[in-house]
């Protein structure tokens, strides 16, 4: 056999050497199939033809290169799952210049096994002449190689990492580095001197779909900075990744007494309680009955389930139903997991379950339907989820996600919460985009809500309620330095959308002029909700005023037509360089202009320097002083009313989500 493989591969395979799987289940080849032994004559396969990166994929490979070019060491890349993280970081090996004459190297680090196979066979196939090599189990690399792919659990095994020079390497990558800050990590990358920022050591790079922590380590101890990121809102509204529809089910569990993990009980569930709690027969059934009715017709199911106990008994309630259900699990042997893993990616049987096996690193793009059946309380994992789902297929339309919502208690995390929804939101076959378009609602509703119940105390009181809308803001710089109205807005577009007030957003184009877009407040039903202006600067003494009369432009049903219209218009009538939102000046330092403006508003002992404001968010907290963000704070001081503060239990669940939110930028330690 081996003989067979070298003479297909046109090499002569050396003996006992670690090997490289090209695919799964089929044969393997050795790791220094594209270089042998120095005294031996070699012939080297030819390359295969040359990969086409989609846009935002250079657009991350220069990104980091642009880092690394300042100085930078240790960077994270935020990529959805399905985005082709793996091509991207293979790349970078070739473009990441070395740091010296010996140090030529490249480490690839991922926690499973299929990650490491997954990145060997990127390799092998982009490297064709570098000498490529495992440490995977009894896969022993020499530490020579050019590229070296090694599971963390070998690595540490017995210090295998000891054998690696870290003078002679480049380059260490990390997959999921999600993980990163764990023991394990830590030891290997003290190691390679990347435990702290070291001018002297090799980059490192780590690349995940979920760059946060749910038990509360910092990644800022290990990574720097976030150079890119672009997530699986953005990819499907560029057809990167396959539409999704949302269903939730109120599957009734009651949580109120499932054990939580962490300090004080704020992290994720405690999976035995968990268990306990959702796996019973009442349950089980709800799923298969929710499967029957809204999925039936789908032809490739993946189910979530807690524990070995929740897959055994929803696997045999399936096929108590006459279902073709299958499972696998981490106990499940290898060739059994291969097999059915293959079978169900052939489409030979509709359902698969498991639990915690396909959460990462696992690509299976027939996928048309994912059932959550086990509550969260981590984002990060309900996101890992939903995205086994969301990989382009041929025939594939869309991928159907039904979350069986539990009984609701502080800290769950479900699907509608990726949206600004409450958890408790149930939804039916609902799109993404309608998701949002639902969000938008629901807040116009809350600050509605919000109205009814303030009142105007003094004078002017008179027995009558006055609505009054506010958010509590201690000076008119938190107001201004505020960003969360722009998270929405640019998740949907490119451009660098200033949100002004509750109903209204801005997008300064050249020279002054601007256009805004505004919700129609009195719109009735199939009334459109949303209109955009143009806004044209005059040249001066041309008029009193400093503008033009405010031109519409559209009107729309939904915001995100409506932010679509306006940006197709800025496309084509303004300069990108200015209206674009992830442009390389709005990273720079806020010039001194823009600095005077903004100390205005500050105390004598509180002034902003240049190393603390961009200059691109220096812009937008400008545009929203000059769109009255001084009315606006006055407005709120006029009737801002000091609330209790929260609870112990619902602050640390504030702190989770705002540390599971990823954006470019540096990391705190």
């Amino acid at each position: 056999m081996r003989n067979l493989i070298a003479a297909a591969l046109r090499v002569r395979v050396p003996p006992r050497v670690a090997r490289v799987a090209l695919q799964p289940g089929l044969r393997r080849i050795c790791s220094s199939a594209r270089l042998l032994a120095q005294d031996e004559p070699r012939t080297v396969p030819t390359a295969s033809p040359g990969l086409t990166l989609r846009n935002y994929q250079e657009e991350c490979i220069q990104s980091v290169l642009s880092s690394l070019e300042k100085g930078h060491k240790r960077l994270g890349v935020s990529l959805a799952t399905g985005s082709g993280k793996t091509v991207i970081f293979t790349q970078l090996i070739g473009r990441v210049k070395p740091r010296s004459e010996a140090a030529t190297q490249t480490l690839i680090l991922a926690h499973r096994r299929e990650l490491v196979e997954q990145a060997a066979r990127h390799c092998s196939n982009t490297y064709p002449d570098k000498v490529i090599e495992l440490e995977l189990g009894k896969l022993s690399a020499s530490g020579n190689a050019d590229i070296t792919v090694a599971s963390l659990q070998s690595i540490l095994s017995r210090d295998r990492f000891l054998k690696f020079d870290p003078a002679k390497f480049k380059l260490v990558l990390v997959d999921e580095a999600h993980h990163i800050v764990a023991p394990g990590y830590l030891k290997v990358l003290e190691h390679f001197g990347l435990r702290t920022k070291q001018p002297d050591s090799p980059h490192l790079v780590g690349v995940s779909a979920t760059f946060s922590r749910f038990d509360g380590l910092r990644l800022g101890a290990v990574i720097d900075e976030i150079v890119y990121h672009k997530d699986y809102v953005d990819m499907i509204g560029e057809k990167w990744l396959s539409d999704v529809v949302f269903t939730t089910v109120e599957s009734k569990a009651d949580l109120s007494k499932v054990k939580r993990k962490g300090k004080g009980g704020s992290g994720e569930f405690d999976t035995d309680s968990l268990s306990k709690a959702v796996n019973t027969v009442e349950l089980n059934d709800i799923v298969i009955r929710t499967w029957f009715a809204k999925a039936a017709g789908r032809k490739s199911t993946l189910v979530f389930c807690v524990d070995l106990a929740h897959v055994a008994a929803l696997t045999q309630r399936f096929r108590h139903y006459g279902i073709d259900a299958r499972f696998v699990t981490g106990d499940t042997p290898t060739r059994d997991r291969a097999e059915r893993l293959d079978d169900f990616k052939k489409g030979k049987f509709p359902v698969l379950l498991n639990c915690g096996v396909f959460t990462e690193g696992t690509d299976i793009p027939n996928i048309d339907c994912v059932v959550l059946a086990r509550p969260t309380r981590s984002r990060n994992l309900l996101i890992q989820m939903i995205g086994r789902g969301m990989r382009l297929h041929t025939g594939k339309q869309n991928c159907h996600i039904i979350d069986m919502v539990a009984g609701l208690e502080t800290g769950i995390v479900t699907t509608p919460t990726l949206f600004g929804l409450d958890p408790d939101e149930i939804v039916s076959e609902a799109p993404a985009d309608k998701m949002y378009e639902l969000a938008d609602r629901k807040e116009a509703e809350k600050a509605r809500e919000t109205q009814s119940r303030q009142h105007i105390t003094g004078p002017e009181a008179t027995g009558r309620s006055y609505n009054v809308t506010f958010t509590e803001y201690d000076s008119v710089f938190d107001l201004i330095a505020d960003t969360s109205g722009e998270k929405h807005i640019r998740s949907i577009s490119q451009h660098s959308w200033v949100q002004v007030s509750a109903d209204k957003f801005i997008l300064n184009g050249p020279g002054g002029t601007y256009l805004k877009l505004q919700e129609i407040v009195d719109s009735g039903p199939d009334q459109p909700r949303f209109r955009a202006y143009e806004v044209r600067a005059l040249p001066a003494g041309m008029s009193k005023s400093p503008y033009a009369a405010p031109r519409e432009l559209l009107t729309a049903a939904t915001f995100t037509d409506a932010v679509h219209g306006c940006d197709k218009y800025a496309s084509e009538n303004y300069p990108l360089y200015i209206i674009g939102a992830r442009l390389a000046w709005r990273k720079a330092p806020a010039t001194e202009e823009q600095l005077k403006f903004l100390n205005k508003m500050r105390a004598a002992d509180d002034k902003l320097g240049p190393g603390d404001v961009t200059k691109g968010r220096a812009a937008d907290m400008i545009t929203k002083i000059k769109h009255g963000a001084r009315g606006r704070f006055a407005n709120i001081e006029a009737v801002k009313r000091r609330q209790q503060k929260s609870a112990m239990a619902d602050e640390l669940h504030r702190a989770r989500k705002l540390s599971e939110l990823v954006s470019v930028g540096p990391l705190s330690a």
